[in-house]
């Protein structure tokens, strides 16, 4: 029988841990691809577009906390309002969608009635493989809509699907530590639309 000493799971050791690898994990992110979502971002909302977000699980509480930080603390900044929705957040469409049509639709049929040229979509997802967010990719892709993801893991499909992946590059199944990164992502992005204040005579 294995027997492993029970210091090795002590709360100090394991907080310890996950702290470091958050640390090593986001001195690895490339700057320059999120400055690109940043511009992405930025373009929207000066032209009027909508983004859109979505993910599942915990990405799914992201995306509605994304949704909200650019929908609000964003005026802050002085320029036009965001056009901001997160597609994990109209429960009774949600699930009409993935009772009648499929779990894989939940997202795509939602997009199928809103997406215009020029919108953005923004895709949340540790593993980069999910169904139902290949599928709003694709309805995306369809209509002329730029497409960005944060993703974990190796990027999964999403990776090679979207024109902006943002990746956090970790072992498979490191959901919680891939997490915590999309999150401080997505309040550092916020951060830079907040400071884009109008310049002189705009």
């Amino acid at each position: 029988m294995l027997i492993i000493e029970r210091s090795a799971y002590s709360p100090q050791a394991l907080l310890s841990s996950h702290i470091s690898s958050v640390s090593s994990v986001l001195s690895e992110i490339d700057l320059e691809v999120v400055q690109r979502v940043v511009q992405i971002l930025r373009e929207a909302r000066d032209k009027r577009a909508t983004v859109y977000i979505a993910g599942n699980g915990g990405s799914a509480s992201t995306a509605s906390h994304w949704a909200n930080d650019l929908g609000k603390a964003t005026k802050r900044s002085g320029r036009l309002p965001f056009r901001v929705m997160s597609l994990s957040d109209n429960t009774s469409w949600f699930s009409a969608l993935g009772n009648d049509e499929g779990y894989d639709q939940v997202f795509a049929g939602q997009l199928e009635n809103f997406a215009n040229p020029g919108d953005v979509l923004i895709c949340i997802s540790a593993s980069g493989n999910s169904p139902n967010l290949v599928r709003a990719v694709e309805v995306a892709s369809r209509r002329n809509m730029t497409t960005v993801a944060l993703l974990g893991f190796d990027g999964g499909e999403l990776r090679s699907l979207v024109d902006e992946p943002v990746l956090i590059q970790t072992p498979k199944g490191m959901y919680e530590l891939v997490e915590d990164a999309h999150s401080i992502i997505a309040h550092a992005i916020t951060r830079c639309l907040v400071s884009d204040y109008p310049e002189a005579g705009e």
